[in-house]
Parts: C-alpha cells; sequence; structure tokens
C-alpha cells in the first residue's frame, strides 16, 4: 500500500483548510470540507476491507432523506469540533475517511481520537446528491465563513438577483466565474436537515449558496475550482463593502455585463441583469 499521508486528495485537504484559515475565513472550528474519492485510487492506500468502526448518521432517518445516491461512495471529511489550523500537523486525527451505509457510516481512515465527520455532513451530503445530479463530475463541497461575504450579509438585500448582479459589477471576472450567480437563504439555524435541504435545492441552480449572516456552500468538480469559486466572490465582497459607504461614480453596466459573457461564451442568468 501508498502512504495515505502522500496521496493526493489528503494533500488537497490539508492545502485547502491550512489556506482557509490563513485567510481568517474559518476560526476556531468554523468551517467544513468533504471530497468524493474515486474508488480505484483510494484502494492503492486503504484495505476498503478494513473497517473501523461505524459512525452514526447523525441522527437521521430515511424520512429525513434519502441516501441512496450515495449509497457505498466514499469521502474524505474533516471533523466534527476540529480546527482547520490543526489539520497539516494531525491530519489522521482531524479527517476521516468514510463509505456510506443506509444505517451508518464507515470509517476506513482518520479520526484516531474518536472523533467523527463534521455534524454539517448532513448538509454535504444532501449538497453532493444535488449537484451530482446536475453534474456527475461534481465532487467537492466546502463551507466557509469568508469575512466580506459574511459582512456584506448585512449591508445589502438578500436575494438571489440583487445579490448576484452586485458581485457581477464588482469585478469584470465575476460574470465569468460564477455565471449563474449565486443563491442566497435567509438566517436559518445551522446543524439541521432543514437548513441541509434548502441549501440542497438551491444547489440545482448555483454552486455558491450564501448562508445568510453565517457563511457559505460552495461546490466544484475540483479543490481549486471551488477554492477559486469562494475566492472571487470573497474578492467582489470585499469591494463592495469598501466602496458602499461612498460615492460611485463607476459601475460596469449591465450592457458591459452582456458584453463580457458573451465574448467569454458563458451562458449566464441572464433574470439577473437589470
Amino acid at each position: 500500500m501508498k502512504n495515505i499521508l502522500e496521496s493526493p486528495f489528503v494533500k488537497e485537504m490539508i492545502e485547502v483548510t491550512s489556506n482557509m484559515y490563513r485567510l481568517g475565513w474559518d476560526e476556531r472550528n468554523g468551517g467544513n470540507v468533504s471530497y468524493l474519492l474515486d474508488e480505484d485510487e483510494l484502494k492503492e492506500y486503504l484495505n476498503l476491507n478494513n473497517v473501523i468502526r461505524n459512525i452514526p448518521l447523525m441522527g437521521l432517518n430515511e424520512v429525513d432523506f434519502d441516501i441512496t445516491p450515495l449509497l457505498n461512495k466514499y469521502f474524505i471529511v474533516t471533523g466534527t469540533g476540529k480546527y482547520f489550523k490543526n489539520v497539516a500537523k494531525a491530519p489522521e486525527v482531524n479527517l476521516g475517511i468514510v463509505r456510506i451505509k443506509k444505517e451508518h457510516i464507515e470509517l476506513l481512515w482518520g479520526f484516531e481520537d474518536g472523533g467523527r465527520t463534521t455534524s454539517e455532513f448532513p448538509a454535504h451530503m444532501l449538497c453532493h446528491i444535488a449537484r451530482l445530479s446536475v453534474n456527475p463530475k461534481n465532487r467537492v463541497i466546502i463551507h466557509s465563513h469568508p469575512t466580506n461575504t459574511l459582512a456584506m450579509n448585512y449591508v445589502h438585500e438578500l436575494s438571489d438577483k440583487d445579490f448576484s448582479h452586485t458581485l457581477w459589477q464588482m469585478c469584470t471576472e465575476c460574470i465569468v466565474v460564477f455565471p449563474e450567480g449565486v443563491g442566497v437563504l435567509p438566517w436559518m439555524l445551522c446543524g439541521t436537515v432543514e437548513i441541509g435541504m434548502e441549501t440542497a435545492k438551491k444547489m440545482h441552480d448555483f454552486r455558491l449558496v450564501i448562508w445568510a449572516m453565517h457563511g457559505v456552500y460552495a461546490s466544484g468538480e475540483t479543490m481549486d475550482e471551488t477554492f477559486g469559486l469562494i475566492e472571487t466572490v470573497e474578492k467582489a465582497a470585499q469591494i463592495y463593502m469598501l466602496i458602499s459607504d461612498k460615492k460611485q461614480i463607476n459601475t460596469i453596466t449591465d450592457n458591459n455585463l452582456i458584453e463580457i459573457a458573451e465574448f467569454f461564451k458563458v451562458n449566464y442568468r441572464k433574470e439577473f441583469l437589470n
């Protein structure tokens, strides 16, 4: 067997969690990441018949949601109560590799201190199901608390159209990076199946969903794509927060946005223009 600490997926988890902590997006044990793994690749690093222990499905049952689309799929995921700043120095404690079963989750590696998957894993599973139905190549879900995006929640209209339109106007690249815009949910109690279900509904239409006064859920085919999506939204929100209390004499107009989208041949959400 190859050394799992040298695997690309463990290295990517270390890199993305370290970067999010460094950027101040995920304080303390804030934030979580799940990454759908390829079974053939995983076999090179783990004996998939060696189940360390079973982890309860966080109180879920069949009336909550149907996990059938994820049965027997493998994820590397951050742990509940774990600090991103500690992932690099102890990945085997702060990360776990799990296989989804009907009644429980099988732990195949990690969580060596007796830990378990993030409390947001039900929301992650729902979002993975939603995104896989749209794009079978979707593998990554990241929940993060990017500072300026969060600050913008307090001073801006919380609607998909208005929030997306403002973000598009902050940087020329925005309509190219997220032409579908962003989804926005009102404040809801986190850690519940309900917020997971509402996020998953939005994720049929958006790769990034904002949890008002809390953070974001983002998805993508790769870790780089997903991280880059959050980066771009956060940069746009930062610009907005820098100028929102000042007299604005220039802007990217709707005609400019159309010109950008048509030049880069992206399928943008036309109803989000004014």
